[in-house]
């Protein structure tokens, strides 16, 4: 399914001049500090994902959330700290991301900072099992001002869903996603955008051709096939996917895996996004699950002095000068190919 044009003229009418000077601002700082080997940064980022909780209702492998494996704390995010950050940055962002890990729908005012954002003219999304998409919920999430909404649907079948959504119901994310058609048609509502996201493994894979056939039916607006993050692939793993095209990794004659990004010593995400832990941690980006390098807290420092420091200074020249040494950078996707 291709993109609505709503969606991108949604998105085009967030940008302000400022927001296009600032974008200029950092893609010219990037592809400098590229040329010369050093980092720069001239401007604020253009997306930022903030983290509503760490908490999470399902149990699903390969996920520190669903695994109950962070040795950073679980908690919610303060609502009182969200407004600072958005104060500090919404002339310059144009996109917001309501999600790093567990599921945003059990903070109890993951809508009400949804719409804060949104009247700041931040385009505002967030990823979601489906599973609290009660009636009321969802008329809630679209008048929120939520402009993009994307539900994960792993399998067409419940046994299927649930051998990696463990503890979940597929009838609930699809009755889910229908409260949500419903809610925008009754409150005259084009958004907000909603999108299936089927992470494509091994044991659904068959179901891709299914899963097609459920987005038309349910009325979602796109459908996404999203390539699997497993820990140790190396010497392959029972979730890695056997068409090669939903696939991150690449298989060798030797029977091992290797990872298809080829790991340029680069990345766009330093320069133009950051991760905002619920605790207000800022890290580097969405790779970086566990907190390993935190660029600084927000309990301390406002983002903007956060965004230039040492700190940062210091993780962008060790990128630009040998990736592979970063671990969390190892088994990412950065610069690879999206199936759609």
């Amino acid at each position: 399914m291709n993109r609505n044009p709503r969606d991108i003229f949604r998105l085009l009418q967030k940008i302000t001049p400022r927001k296009i000077v600032n974008a200029a601002r950092i893609t010219g700082s990037y592809y400098s500090s590229i040329r010369n080997g050093n980092p720069v940064i001239s401007g604020m980022p253009i997306a930022l994902s903030i983290e509503p909780t760490t908490s999470c209702n399902l149990r699903c492998p390969e996920c520190p959330s669903g695994m109950r494996s962070f040795t950073r704390p679980t908690g919610m995010l303060d609502p009182g700290v969200f407004r600072r950050v958005i104060d500090q940055v919404y002339r310059d962002l144009v996109y917001l991301t309501f999600y790093f890990q567990g599921e945003p729908y059990l903070h109890p005012g993951f809508l009400e900072m949804v719409g804060y954002a949104s009247r700041k003219n931040i385009y505002t999304s967030t990823s979601t099992n489906a599973h609290f998409l009660d009636r009321l919920q969802a008329e809630n999430t679209v008048s929120s001002g939520l402009d993009r909404l994307i539900i994960s649907i792993d399998g067409t079948t419940q046994d299927i869903y649930s051998s990696y959504r463990i503890g979940g119901n597929l009838e609930k994310v699809i009755q889910g996603t229908r409260n949500i058609v419903k809610a925008k048609k009754k409150l005259k509502s084009s958004t907000p955008h909603l999108i299936f996201q089927f992470l494509v493994v091994r044991h659904n894979e068959h179901q891709v051709e299914e899963v097609k056939r459920l987005a038309a039916e349910t009325g979602v607006n796109e459908l996404v096939f999203k390539t699997a993050q497993v820990y140790d692939f190396e010497s392959g793993n029972p979730l890695i996917p056997e068409n090669s095209m939903y696939s991150r990794y690449r298989k060798l004659p030797d029977g091992n895996y290797v990872l298809k990004n080829p790991m340029k010593s680069r990345c766009w995400k330093l320069w133009h996004s950051a991760v905002i832990t619920w605790d207000g941690n800022v890290l580097p980006c969405c790779f970086d699950k566990d907190g390993q390098y935190t660029m600084g807290t927000l309990r301390q420092n406002t983002f903007v002095e956060i965004w230039n420091n040492d700190a940062y200074k210091i993780f962008r020249n060790r990128l630009l000068k040998d990736r592979k040494q970063i671990d969390i950078c190892r088994n990412c996707t950065e610069g690879t190919k999206v199936w759609t």
